[in-house]
């Protein structure tokens, strides 16, 4: 018997312990990348080459200017961006990265978008540019934002045959409430939002996420001084109304919303600054029977918003 063992340990075959090697085996891979993935493809090299370029351009300024282009980093926020429509240029894929369901569908959605250049780098490249964060390998490179000058916002008033409704923020800093006022601003027919050059949230992903696509097509104009801007505005006809807890005007008492208008909104916590505060027409209280001291920007804006564009209906 002994004998008759040790003949059969020397065939070929399955050993024991062994099945779960060979179910893994047997997996696939995945779907199979896109060309611009592929090592060696054509379109692998066209879309390296075109992602180096866009690294090296230096960023051009137009009338509002532009930002700094900006970083998406990890799984799962680059994933979030990509489906919220988040300008991207460039799609950065670690090299022999676990393809899991979110790499997949990263891949898949900067595919179907096109326009967008996937790049493969090994990860010290990956942890250079992101500054030893934890990319996960995926790094997504979103364009400079360009702004609108402030005058463009009147101009394209003028050009639908409408009395100009701006919202202008002042002093406020997370980009998710200059999102949710851009949002605002679309959905009340407002022409666009107008933000200080500095101490200001820009247009960043975190930004165009929360407007929820608005973005794509509500202008945000820079002002190098806002209350400079805000002179202006009133000089070409526009009454400047700003918000504040301690205002002498409630909202529901406001004529002046129903022609042109720019609605300034402070910071959730000091609310206008003194120079802005005193450049303003009326300030504006929004009664509040709950008892809150305030509202965040975002909703501010929302609320007077809608006020104004009852009135104009």
């Amino acid at each position: 018997m002994a004998a008759n063992n040790r003949r059969m340990s020397g065939k070929k075959g399955a050993q024991v312990g062994s099945g779960g090697q060979r179910r893994k085996g047997l997996e696939g891979r995945g779907p199979t990348p896109p060309a611009e993935m592929r090592k060696g493809h054509k379109k692998n090299r066209i879309a390296n080459a075109k992602a180096k370029q866009a690294v090296r351009r230096p960023v051009a300024r137009g009338r509002g200017g532009k930002s700094a282009s900006e970083l998406v980093v990890g799984r799962n926020p680059v994933v979030e961006a990509l489906r919220e429509g988040v300008p991207a240029s460039t799609l950065y894929v670690q090299q022999f990265i676990d393809n899991d369901e979110r790499v997949r569908e990263a891949l898949q959605l900067a595919a179907e978008r096109g326009g967008i250049n996937l790049m493969e780098a090994p990860r010290p490249e990956l942890d250079r540019m992101t500054n030893g964060l934890n990319h996960q390998g995926l790094v997504l490179q979103v364009p400079p934002y360009e702004y609108a000058h402030p005058e463009d916002l009147l101009d394209a008033a003028a050009d639908e045959g409408e009395d100009p409704l701006v919202v202008a923020l002042d002093g406020v800093t997370d980009p998710r409430n200059l999102g949710a006022v851009v949002r605002s601003v679309s959905a009340f027919g407002g022409h666009g939002v107008v933000v200080p050059e500095r101490r200001s949230a820009g247009m960043t992903a975190g930004a165009w996420k929360t407007s929820a696509g608005t973005a794509a097509r509500t202008p945000v104009a820079r002002a190098t001084n806002l209350t400079r801007t805000l002179e202006s505005y009133k000089k070409a006809g526009l009454t400047v109304v700003g918000l504040a807890a301690d205002g002498e005007v409630e909202l529901g008492d406001l004529e002046a919303l129903e022609g042109p208008v720019a609605i300034v909104v402070g910071s959730e916590g000091k609310g206008l600054s003194r120079l802005v505060g005193e450049t303003c027409d009326f300030r504006v209280r929004i009664p509040m029977p709950g008892g809150a001291e305030s509202l965040n920007a975002g909703v501010a804006a929302g609320i007077v918003l809608y006020e104004a564009a009852r009135r104009r209906s």
